[in-house]
């Protein structure tokens, strides 16, 4: 049996489509070109010549890469495949220059994605619930929206407080959280994220359009009492209406919630929770 690892080109697009992967529909398959060029590298396993799993990475603010688009070919499943192309694709990643963190995003329920990456040496760091709801005005009290931030220091200062001192993780783009370290905002302008001051200074919302499929209001608050401050979720109405204004597929809010944040929820509430996603990774 010949077995091959290789980076995938656009000449390989017909090979990926032939894979039996039994996903319908597969967007690794529609963005092809996009997830295999630029920042992004995407590997295949060929068994006999023929792929039969893949796998890739992305690098985020030129230090952390993020390992993804795990796929086997049902037909070659039970060989080990993935454990051995997904090691391939963490040392490409730890070669690329610069890199500080290695890292990858699944789904609890994702039992062989959880094993595959154990095997090659990440370990578990964070989980986080996306929260998903076409919008949250059923939480709202009817007080007054937050104070806008426009200056990029005082922008700074809230990272550096709370998230960088308090070596959270921050959820760098829906299905892509980071330990929050200096260098992962070093390279990140700031204007691409909102940030709003509750009247007392000493709470921030964190909003950024992001778009995945659909449209998103992507929402860091990452505190435990979102349902005693008055004016939080009017904040957000208008940056959603915004996007909504350009929006084909359909906005929505995005909130990346702990567990803790999940259980103080109230009953019916407008958020879809599906399983929660594990943070693997390692650092440089």
């Amino acid at each position: 049996m010949n077995e091959t690892i290789r980076q995938l080109t656009s000449d390989d697009l017909q090979a990926l489509q032939d894979m039996d992967t039994g996903i319908d529909d597969d967007y690794v398959i529609r963005v092809f070109d996009r997830i295999s060029t630029g920042a992004n590298r995407l590997f295949g396993l060929f068994y006999d010549g023929q792929l039969a799993s893949i796998g890739g990475y992305t690098v985020f603010a030129g230090s952390y890469a993020m390992l993804g688009r795990m796929r086997s070919d049902m037909r070659f499943r039970g060989l080990n495949l993935s454990s051995r192309l997904m090691a391939h694709v963490r040392d490409a990643a730890l070669t690329h220059p610069g890199i500080r963190f290695v890292g990858a995003n699944t789904q609890e329920s994702n039992l062989p994605a959880q094993r595959v990456l154990e095997k090659i040496g990440l370990s578990r760091q964070a989980e986080l619930f996306s929260a998903i709801a076409p919008n949250v005005e059923m939480l709202e009290s009817g007080a007054a929206p937050w104070r806008k931030i426009d200056n990029d220091d005082e922008k700074m200062r809230w990272l550096e407080s709370v998230y960088i001192h308090s070596e959270r993780v921050f959820p760098f783009e829906c299905y892509y959280p980071f330990p929050a370290r200096p260098e992962l905002f070093s390279g990140q302008p700031l204007t691409e994220w909102e940030f709003y001051e509750n009247p007392s200074r000493d709470r921030v919302v964190i909003t950024k359009h992001d778009v995945k499929k659909y449209d998103y209001l992507h929402t860091l608050y990452p505190y435990e009492d979102f349902f005693d401050q008055p004016g939080l979720w009017e904040t957000l109405r208008t940056p959603l209406e915004n996007i909504r204004l350009h929006s084909e597929e359909g906005a929505f809010v995005w909130m990346d919630l702990t567990r803790t944040q999940v259980d103080l929820l109230p009953e019916g509430h407008p958020f879809d929770l599906p399983s929660p996603w594990f943070l693997y990774g390692t650092d440089i």
